[in-house]
């Protein structure tokens, strides 16, 4: 359990991050906002990229748990055969779903997520690497177990849409709340995470692009006119 101080600190240096950037946050105004001293930062985190690292760590460390407790799971029944797409892409999505959807700190987990992706320090790479290299070693072999017949290249490809899709989701979802009207709830977690599973399972198992970029045409089927 971290101290009373540490815990202070992280607060607020998600809560400044989220809402000014993580590269215009300096240790000062997270240890001004924590109520605490520049050396407590260094005695608890060592530096900055340390500090932010420790961030981000605190919310995707018990998410990319759950994930792998799931995908254990799906591998425990699946046995010796194949894994189902839809139950691997459900290890994925629900627990990030879930997690940007808690009432106390999702929206603002879900904007520093934004900024993680798309500010550009140069030290926020190896944190990304050091995080998610156990989830992107352990998806893409169990996609590849679930879709065997897509080649490497289609693989990754589609594993980085489904993940742009479930990022923007988790990120963005008050706006489909309000062009819809309302009749699309991201907040209701259960119906998200179906209906993205359904939509990523589909392009997921499409037949692989041809050179092109477009579909084999079905069997007997040509590009010239019927004989």
């Amino acid at each position: 359990m971290p101290s009373d101080t540490k815990r202070q600190i992280l607060d607020a240096a998600e809560t400044l991050f989220a809402a000014k950037g993580i590269d215009a946050v300096s240790l000062r105004t997270v240890t001004s906002d924590a109520g605490a001293n520049l050396a407590s930062v260094h005695y608890h985190f060592g530096s900055k990229e340390a500090l932010v690292e420790a961030v981000f760590e605190r919310r995707i460390g018990p998410l990319n748990r759950e994930r792998i407790r799931l995908l254990d799971e799906c591998e425990r029944r699946a046995g010796d055969g194949p894994l189902e797409v839809e139950d691997v892409l459900r290890a994925l999505i629900d627990p990030a779903l879930r997690l940007s959807q808690e009432a106390e700190r999702g929206e603002t987990f879900m904007r520093i997520c934004g900024r993680f992706f798309t500010e550009t320090s140069a030290y926020l790479e190896p944190i990304f690497d050091r995080l998610f290299r156990e989830i992107i070693e352990r998806f893409t072999a169990a996609f590849h177990r679930a879709v065997p017949e897509l080649s490497r290249a289609d693989l990754l490809w589609r594993i980085h849409f489904v993940v742009g899709a479930m990022v923007h989701t988790m990120c963005d979802s008050q706006r489909l709340r309000h062009i819809s009207g309302g009749l699309c709830d991201p907040g209701n977690v259960e119906e998200a995470v179906d209906r993205m599973v359904a939509f990523t399972a589909a392009g997921l198992s499409a037949p692989a692009a041809g050179p092109s970029g477009k579909s084999p045409a079905p069997a007997g089927k040509t590009g010239g006119a019927s004989s």
